[in-house]
């Protein structure tokens, strides 16, 4: 499969992009530094023009966005998704996978982790706009899947053993909420290759 992957880079997009390669698919890695991606070939893109996005992923098969936004600016994801959905429309391309937030998962009937008033202070800003670039995939006629992590996304094992859920936050026994950014790639990967989830939301955890 011919995959364009943007953030290729991060700590998320630099799982996506291993795992990717160790299934054998062809990826195109988009990135702001080239020369931080050492394993295949980059492309410079800033993601700031549509245009340039479909230049850059036509012939794809999918695209999938693992950007991360500058912490202070957060609400920049909302314009990139805008011009991803633009780009994946005027590109042909038939699917496109976002590294999503969690605090748009419910971690009650109605009630999401954003909306709860347990999410620290310091990620309501990001968790604010993940939350709207989610309602612009939503309302775009592309086929998307936002995929939200757990509550607590970090570096760890790539173990192959996790739970897939929709909409609700996944937390163990113990009330945890995470999930390594390695089987998170694992989980991501999968779902490129056999579809589940095709304009939805989908969630992960231990």
């Amino acid at each position: 499969m011919s995959v364009v992957l943007y953030g290729a880079s991060g700590n998320a997009g630099s799982r996506i992009l291993s795992e990717l390669t160790s299934r054998g698919h062809q990826v195109k890695a988009v990135v702001r530094n080239p020369e931080k991606v050492k394993s295949i070939q980059a492309v410079r893109d800033d993601l700031s023009s549509a245009d340039r996005i479909a230049e850059i992923i036509r012939g794809a098969d999918a695209v999938v966005s693992a950007y991360a936004p500058p912490a202070n600016e957060t609400e920049q994801i909302i314009g990139v998704t805008e011009r991803q959905i633009e780009a994946v429309r005027k590109a042909g391309v038939s699917r496109l996978i976002v590294v999503g937030g969690a605090g748009s998962l419910e971690v009650a009937p109605g009630v999401t982790l954003l909306a709860s008033g347990h999410l620290p202070e310091a990620w309501v800003s990001i968790a604010a706009s993940h939350a709207r670039a989610l309602e612009v995939l939503r309302k775009s006629d592309i086929n998307w899947t936002y995929f939200s992590p757990a509550a607590f996304f970090e570096p760890g094992a790539r173990t192959g053993k996790f739970r897939i859920g929709t909409k609700t936050l996944i937390a163990d026994d113990k009330g945890e909420s995470r999930i390594s950014f390695e089987d998170y790639a694992v989980a991501l990967v999968d779902e490129l290759e056999r579809p589940s989830h095709e304009r939805a939301q989908f969630t992960i955890g231990y």
